[in-house]
């Protein structure tokens, strides 16, 4: 299978619609932190507003966000709390072009086969065959290791098995990985496992309990602030194996968001979420395929702040978005919370990262 991105086909600005829509309106921020009433907020689609006569895409999008128009007359996409006083927002709730607003919703479609309908299993279950969904996805990350930029969400299953932290350690070796964002606790727990070869305290391949091995994560923890980094960590316990291990030693970047349970935490977990979110964001806007494993919570705020689309030397392409978790519910609450545009797959974490590693590294 040769892998070819989808084409992006855009409005005909030539339309009597876009011809005769009117400039969109803008309001300045006389609050900081605080739209103007009757704000527009962005969706995940490529979204054009007109502006002197002529049609702008906003480039980096995020749902939610609005839309503010700087001095050079280009767009960009601000979460609320990061306006400033002056800036201008632009206003407007339509999408049709008749306020100077178009979405276009349709830009990535490509022919469905013709569908009866009345039909059996019309949603991705734990019965649905992902078999085309895994050949897609290798070729797409063969494509995107040569030619875009992959971020994975992590949640702690992936390290609970030693055949999936291995699994994807060795996707990080061999360059599949290009930014890795997660919690505490997958860090936390893939870093004892490097130590003790236990994650909470039960052996990662025979399952086994170890003795005081509800220590072991405590004990990791307390080490890695003694260390103060999670690089002399690795290098005075002399951890040799594990994702946290290859992110350091490959030079992925590692974005850990704190959360209000967490234990320790580990010296790199960014405690303030909006700080975390920033820098989340930051490979959210070079993402080009997004891979979420076995985190409802990370998935859904990665899922909010990631478009359907990346603008790449002037050319628009898709973001490619997986979801993928043992819980059709997990899976599910993303597409429920705005993000259309995932595929998901229901299946056991471990197992599907084996099955990547066994068919790309």
């Amino acid at each position: 299978m040769n892998f070819k991105l989808r084409k992006y086909m855009g409005p005909n600005f030539n339309e009597e619609k876009f011809l005769n829509a009117p400039n969109v309106l803008y309001e300045e921020v006389k609050t900081e932190g605080v739209a103007p009433d009757n704000y527009h907020a962005m969706s995940i689609y490529p979204e054009y507003f007109k502006i002197d006569g002529k049609w702008i895409l906003a480039k980096e999008s995020r749902m939610d966000g609005v839309v503010v128009i700087n001095d050079n007359l280009e767009l960009e996409v601000k979460e609320f709390r990061n306006l400033k006083m002056g800036d201008k927002v632009i206003v407007g709730r339509t999408e049709d072009a008749s306020e100077g607003i178009y979405l276009h919703a349709n830009g990535f479609s490509q022919i469905d086969y013709e569908k009866d309908i009345f039909a059996f299993r019309g949603e991705r279950s734990r019965e649905t065959s992902y078999t085309k969904d895994y050949e897609q996805l290798y070729e797409l990350l063969k494509y995107e290791k040569e030619n875009g930029y992959v971020v994975w969400v992590l949640g702690p299953a992936a390290v609970f098995s030693k055949g999936s932290r291995d699994a994807m350690a060795k996707l990080i070796e061999e360059g599949y990985v290009d930014a890795l964002l997660g919690g505490n606790a997958v860090a936390t727990h893939d870093l004892e496992a490097g130590m003790f070869n236990t994650a909470l305290g039960q052996d990662i391949y025979t399952l086994e309990p170890k003795h005081n091995g509800h220590y072991h994560h405590l004990d990791l923890l307390n080490k890695a602030r003694k260390a103060s980094s999670i690089e002399k960590l690795i290098e005075s316990e002399n951890i040799n194996s594990g994702i946290i291990h290859a992110c350091v030693k490959n030079n992925v970047p590692i974005v850990l968001a704190g959360s209000i349970r967490d234990d320790g935490p580990l010296p790199i977990v960014i405690s303030d979420v909006y700080k975390a979110q920033d820098m989340m964001r930051s490979h959210i806007k070079k993402a080009t395929t997004v891979i979420c494993l076995a985190t409802q919570l990370h998935s859904i705020a990665t899922g909010n702040m990631t478009p359907s689309y990346r603008v790449i030397d002037d050319k628009i392409r898709p973001i490619y978005f997986y979801s993928v978790d043992v819980s059709e519910f997990a899976v599910n609450k993303l597409r429920d919370r705005g993000s259309l545009e995932v595929t998901t797959i229901v299946t056991n974490i471990q197992d599907f990262l084996v099955k990547l590693k066994e068919n790309l590294a």
